[in-house]
């Protein structure tokens, strides 16, 4: 299995999203933050919390199966891409196990049914 997060400017969230789920990947995770990155947005103003960053930013998150990666990959890269600098990133890290709260148990195969 493998996890990817992928950090996408804010306006971008609803299109990658009904994207992904179109083509199967319903579990999604999302998380508002704000990042500094090689981009600098002269737009972008500080939020009350951080007096550092330069955009505001989404980290969406999902796990698939390792043959699904690249398909999830390109789908958010093809919806993500703006005219402007500074679209994002995507990491993508190996998932060894994942367990269901409910029961403790690994789940092989992840499946979240």
């Amino acid at each position: 299995m493998k996890e990817i997060k992928a950090f996408i400017k804010p306006k971008k969230v609803q299109i990658v999203v009904k994207s992904l789920r179109d083509a199967g990947f319903e579990s999604v995770t999302l998380s508002k933050g704000e990042g500094t990155g090689a981009h600098k947005d002269p737009d972008a103003s500080p939020s009350l919390d951080f007096h550092f960053t330069d955009s505001p930013i989404v980290k969406l998150e999902l796990v698939c199966q390792n043959e699904e990666t690249d398909k999830a990959i390109q789908l958010i890269c093809g919806k993500a891409q703006t005219p402007e600098p500074g679209d994002g990133i995507i990491y993508v890290s190996e998932i060894d196990d994942a367990y269901r709260i409910k029961t403790g148990k690994s789940i092989k195969r992840f499946d979240m049914k």
